[in-house]
């Protein structure tokens, strides 16, 4: 099979490799759609490897046993290979687990965990079904696309009464103004790069504001009566994000920290005590809100298309990884098969 590959010179192209062999409840899959993330990055960082993408939506094309999915079925493909028997698992949290198979050693394959390929393996649990009418495209916004900020806003019960501040507009936060928006909520983002905090106005963001400016704290007070906003996401992982997140809350707002990256101090008697704050971070979501996820992907078709500005063959995967490096996008996708 054909899989991505980077040689270590900021290029990038197609190897050929084994394909993956199913076995116990391991399946293969076809990739359709391999939605795009960070790893453009180790592009840019001269790294080489073949081990690329953890974003996938296919079909089934072979089972080793009778299980949870059967040839034919079409499938959003959940990131890692959780053990599906410790608590996190049990009540929904794979993304949590602690206890991860080495799928390459249970299959005895030499290949298979990369999504940037066109066939992977995955256990038939963690294969979650797409519904008729959606497409491999849309569905794989399952993943990364709309499935972390939907998880943040599933924990902070967001509402068409709340107004959400959303830092850090890349895809991820972009799938934030997209979650918020089919909410009804009030959405103020906040990004520098212009590309970005336009497709935020176009999926629905009421205003997008500059992080450069000095007074943007003040600029988001004056948006909500000096008050404060109800609900906030930072999708930058940038610690000047951070702490402009935690100030701009109201008095007993709620955030979630969902881009990884610096530090940033927190006051536990300024900014958790006095202000009464619930900060948690969110990874991604729980599986039994899955079909609560779809309905939003299925109801918001319009609005991905948008979101979804690029596909490209897989051939082209160095293209592709350049325009990331530009910001001058939304959610990329390969097809594996072009």
């Amino acid at each position: 099979m054909k899989v991505a590959a980077m040689f270590g010179d900021m290029t990038g192209g197609l190897v050929q490799k084994p394909d993956p062999i199913p076995k116990e409840d391991f399946v293969l899959v076809k990739v359709h759609a391999a939605p795009m993330c960070t790893e453009y990055k180790a592009l840019k960082g001269g790294h080489e490897g073949s081990g690329f993408g953890h974003e996938a939506a296919g079909e089934v094309v072979e089972v080793a046993q009778p299980g949870r999915v059967k040839v034919g079925d079409r499938v959003v493909v959940q990131p890692q290979y959780a053990c599906g028997t410790c608590p996190s698992c049990l009540v929904g949290e794979h993304i949590h687990c602690r206890n991860g198979r080495n799928v390459l050693k249970i299959t005895g394959s030499s290949t298979g965990t990369a999504t940037f390929a066109q066939y992977l393996l995955k256990q038939d649990w963690l294969l979650s079904p797409i519904p008729d009418g959606v497409s491999y495209e849309h569905a794989g916004m399952g993943c990364c696309g709309m499935g972390p900020t939907f998880g943040a806003m599933q924990q902070m019960q967001v509402n068409a009464l709340d107004t959400v501040l959303i830092t850090g507009l890349g895809p991820v936060g972009l799938g934030g103004v997209a979650n918020g928006h089919y909410r009804g909520a009030r959405v103020i983002g906040v990004e520098s790069h212009p590309y970005r905090a336009n497709l935020a106005k176009e999926l629905g963001a009421d205003v997008v504001l500059d992080p450069n400016d000095e007074d943007v704290l003040e600029q988001i007070m004056d948006l909500t009566n000096g008050v404060g906003v109800d609900k906030a996401m930072d999708c930058s992982g940038a610690s000047q994000a951070h702490r402009l997140m935690v100030d701009a809350l109201r008095r007993k707002g709620q955030a979630c920290f969902i881009g990884e990256g610096g530090e940033f101090p927190l006051g536990a008697s300024r900014d958790m005590i006095r202000k009464g704050l619930v900060l948690r971070g969110n990874w991604h979501y729980n599986l039994g809100d899955y079909p609560k996820l779809m309905k939003v992907i299925e109801e918001s078709a319009e609005q991905l298309d948008k979101f979804i500005t690029h596909t490209f063959p897989m051939s082209q995967v160095q293209k592709a990884w350049e325009l990331q490096i530009t910001g001058e996008c939304g959610k990329v996708v390969l097809n594996p098969w072009a």
